[in-house]
This record gives C-alpha cells, sequence and structure tokens, in this order.
C-alpha cells in the first residue's frame, strides 16, 4: 500500500520532554550499560552483558512482563531517573576525533493534520505485533526511532555548536565510538530548534517496525502516549547518514545447484577470485568457496516474480534477489528462520565459505536519493534493503511517558 505523502505545508512536530536517563552515580561508566538497536545486536553480544545488572538488553530482550517489573525496580532504586525539565538532546558520534554524526532528540508526533515522516520499507506484522505488545508491556521507548530529514531554510547549526561545545551531560563508548549527549532545556534554544524542524520532512533510516507498533498501539489506544515517539533527527544536510546494503544468507541452500538454477533466469558468470562486493546492479551470490556475477535478469520471469509490485522495483538488485531468486527460483519460503539478514558482508561470506552451509547473496547499496524519491512517490521497498547508519546507541535517553 502507498504511504502516505506529507503535505505542502506539513513539517515535523518535536517537541522537549522529560526524559529518564541512568543515573551515572550509581551505573558506573555507561559504557557498561548501552547498547546498539535491538534488531543490530547479534546472539552473542546480547548475551555477552548478563553478568551486568543494570545493562539495558535486560530490558529490551526481556519478555514484556519481565522488563516492565525490571523497569519498576530500576526507578525505584534510583537507577534510572527521571528528568527536572523538559528538554531536547543534542547525540553526536565521534570515533577517533572525527563527527560521524549529530542530530537532535525529542519526542515527535507521528500523526497530526500532516505526514511528514516517510516510511520506505515494509514491514512484518508478525515482528509489529511483537514490538507493539513490548512497547504497551513495558509502556516505554528503550530506544529512537533515526530520521533523516530536510528543511529548507537556514539550519541552526551555530546554536547546536554551541550546545555541543559545552561539556557533555553524558558519554559513553561502543566500540571505536564515542557518544556524547548534551541537554537543551532553554525554552528559547528549544524554540530555533523546533521551528527551523518545523519546516522539514523526514525519512525513517532506522525502526519501521517500532513506528508501525506505535500507530497499532495508537489505535487500539487512542488516548494513550503513542502518537509521539522517541526520535533522533539528523540533518542530511550537514550531517548525511550513510546508506549500506543488508544482505541475506539462505542455509538451507546448496550454493553449485542455487548458481545453476538461477542461470536459468538471468545472466550468471563465475567469479574466479571469490566473492567480492557487489557493483551496481549487480548481485554477488557466494558459498563452499565459490562465487557468481548475477546480472540482466529476464524480463518475462521478471515480471511473473514481481507482478503487483511496483514497477521500480525492477531496478532493485533486492527485488530481484528476493523473488526472483530466492521465493520464485529456489522456492525458498518465507518462514522465520530460513532466511538470515546480515549487514556485514565478510560475516555473510565467511559464514558459507564450508561447503554445505548454504549460500551467501551480496547486495549494492541502494543511492539515499533513490530511497528517498521511492518513498515520495508512496512505493515502500523490500523489507530489510537499506541499513542506514551511523546507528544511535539505546540507552543513553528513554522515553517513559508520564
Amino acid at each position: 500500500m502507498p504511504s502516505p505523502r506529507p503535505t505542502d505545508d506539513g513539517g515535523l512536530d518535536i517537541r522537549p520532554f522529560r526524559a529518564v536517563r541512568y543515573a551515572v552515580s550509581d551505573t558506573g561508566d555507561l559504557s557498561r550499560v548501552i547498547c546498539p538497536p535491538y534488531d543490530v545486536q547479534d546472539a552473542a553480544r546480547a548475551q555477552a552483558p548478563r553478568h551486568r545488572p543494570h545493562h539495558l538488553s535486560r530490558l529490551l530482550y526481556a519478555r514484556p512482563g519481565e522488563a516492565a517489573q525490571q523497569l519498576a525496580r530500576w526507578l525505584e532504586r534510583g537507577v534510572l531517573v527521571r528528568e527536572e525539565r523538559p528538554a531536547l538532546y543534542v547525540y553526536e558520534q565521534h570515533s577517533e576525533g572525527a563527527r560521524l554524526q549529530r542530530g537532535v532528540i525529542g519526542e515527535l508526533d507521528l500523526l497530526g493534520d500532516r505526514v511528514p515522516v516517510l516510511p520506505h520499507e515494509g514491514v512484518r506484522e508478525r515482528v509489529v505485533a511483537q514490538r507493539a505488545a513490548h512497547m504497551a508491556g513495558v509502556r516505554a521507548q528503550l530506544e529512537p526511532l533515526l530520521l533523516g530529514y530536510r528543511a529548507p531554510g537556514p539550519a541552526p547549526t551555530a546554536l547546536l555548536d554551541r550546545i555541543a561545545s559545552g561539556r557533555p551531560l553524558v558519554t559513553a563508548k561502543d566500540g571505536e565510538v564515542t557518544h556524547s549527549l548534551w541537554a537543551c532545556a532553554d525554552p528559547v534554544e528549544q524554540d530555533a530548534i523546533t521551528a527551523h524542524l518545523a519546516r522539514g520532512h523526514a525519512l525513517i533510516a532506522d525502526g519501521h517496525h517500532r513506528r508501525a507498533a506505535c500507530l497499532q498501539l495508537n489505535t487500539q489506544q487512542p488516548d494513550g502516549p503513542w502518537r509521539r515517539t522517541l526520535a533522533l533527527l539528523v540533518d542530511q544536510a550537514t550531517h548525511p547518514l550513510e546508506v549500506a546494503a543488508v544482505h541475506r544468507v539462505v542455509p538451507s541452500l546448496d550454493a553449485e545447484k542455487s548458481a545453476r538454477a538461477a542461470a536459468e533466469v538471468a545472466r550468471v558468470e563465475p567469479l574466479p577470485r571469490g566473492p567480492r562486493p557487489p557493483r551496481p546492479g549487480e548481485i554477488v551470490i557466494a558459498g563452499g568457496g565459490s562465487a557468481w556475477s548475477v546480472t540482466d535478469p529476464q524480463p518475462a520471469p521478471l515480471a511473473r516474480a514481481l507482478a503487483g509490485r511496483p514497477d521500480a522495483w525492477r531496478a532493485l538488485p533486492v527485488a530481484v534477489a528476493d523473488h526472483l531468486l530466492i521465493e520464485h527460483t529456489w522456492s525458498v519460503p518465507g518462514l522465520p528462520g530460513t532466511i538470515h539478514h546480515v549487514h556485514d558482508i565478510t560475516l555473510a561470506t565467511t559464514s558459507v565459505a564450508p561447503p554445505g552451509h548454504g549460500v551467501a547473496v551480496l547486495l549494492p547499496a541502494v543511492a539515499e536519493r533513490t530511497v528517498r524519491a521511492l518513498a515520495d512517490a508512496g512505493d515502500l521497498m523490500p523489507r530489510k534493503t537499506t541499513s542506514f547508519g551511523p546507528k544511535p546507541v539505546a540507552g543513553l535517553v528513554l522515553r517513559i511517558p508520564e
């Protein structure tokens, strides 16, 4: 279904809020309690901090009832505290002294008379229901949506520079990246930031299922707190987010047989030197130490595989991979666990390097302008097409509706 288009007079409605944060005096180094976003953290990293009593993963990955009880205990004991004044938050990521990203965190209205927030990927209703159940059970938002926005007119760059020149409210490290947070509690400064954002439109970079969960909960509870969401908004003009591909790994397939089958519906050429990153418009399949280039899908099979889907999908390697190859040619059922979505190309290829361990389907990144053009036209891309980054960590600032 096409997404609602923003109107010409629409804009982003973001406001300050009384955030809930870790009490540094109680938890010590926040690097020990933050974690990557829910759908990025792998199983090993999710298990690693179990010995840390206040690690956010104890809320993020627990069942709703258990997470709610844990959250209530942390609030009662002062592990988490609510800010006295409503604030917006300037958030930055640095690595080796270089700024990777800067944005503003606040409460964003997802509804209203205008729809200035565009999704660009489809969602799975099962996952939406899971995220909605967790959000409603905990009655909190533990991580922000990531949105890239564009707005006409001058940005409040000097104001954000001045705020970020002071001592950070908190800092934490996740690997090689340092995360810093500053509070903006001055009403005049807040008005300058919100006025700029009120002229903008945003593309969801990360958090499609969380957004859909909020909308679902708001339908069920129209007077509840879910029409607004915790969000990080990044100015694409000053700090553009990078777009990477999300690769597929299909453990059940044989690489040689998959390459021969793909040759019946597209041009397939062996890559003697093994797997490599795909070029624009190309798919690379790998497994058992071998690799093949897949290009030029045949028009008739592609039309059948993409019947009823947007015409623009025919030029998207991810749509060719998901529907022409995986679904139609290789007959892989779309059941949980049959396809693994992997963000790292090296991890994808090494996981299938031993013979009999499946097939990796490597995809090129989609340009941000292509993503935005499709979203503006109301066309959603296939699930797990893009990986925008750098992504914010979870745990620096939480939203618990009052």
